[in-house]
């Protein structure tokens, strides 16, 4: 669907859902402890460097939105992975409840519990670095759309954030 204010209102889904599993490999390489610090480091950065580069280069009209279902997305991805590599990342280690909520509880329990919040953090990570590449992506379009309105010398600009 589109709108006459924005022709392209954001990004097809898939194109979403592509730059999102972008984080795919730095799951596996962290869970299963097959990646060093250089290469984590780079499958860290380099998904978020590359959603901000395809909204820049894409011009996209929202691209805090945009970005933010991108990082919703990667979040749930990242979610999903950690839970089916749970057993690998942990083994018999699981994490559990600590301090006056050790043994309190059916083992079971506290492994929903963890998995729960593992699921959570996940999914708001996601979302906070969505967020961040959204507000990266915004201030060049603001900066640009004001500099832009300046040099035709518009009224509304003027109007609504006062005197040049």
């Amino acid at each position: 669907m589109t709108s006459a204010a924005h022709p392209n209102p954001g990004m097809h889904r898939m194109t979403i859902v592509g730059l999102a599993m972008l984080g795919v490999p730095r799951v596996v390489a962290h869970d299963l402890g097959i990646a060093g610090p250089g290469v984590n480091a780079v499958l860290v950065f380099a998904p978020p460097a590359i959603w901000l580069a395809v909204l820049l280069a894409k011009r996209t009209p929202r691209p805090f939105r945009t970005a933010l279902r991108i990082g919703l997305a990667y979040g749930i991805f990242v979610a999903v992975g950690h839970q089916v590599m749970w057993d690998a990342a942990f083994g018999p280690n699981a994490p559990v409840m600590g301090g006056s909520l050790a043994d309190v509880m059916p083992t079971w329990v506290e492994s929903v519990i963890m998995r729960g919040f593992a699921v959570i953090s996940s999914v708001a990570t996601g979302a906070v670095v969505g967020a961040i590449v959204g507000v990266l992506a915004w201030l060049p379009t603001q900066v640009c759309r004001r500099i832009h309105a300046r040099e035709k010398g518009d009224d509304n600009l003027r109007a609504h954030h006062g005197p040049s």
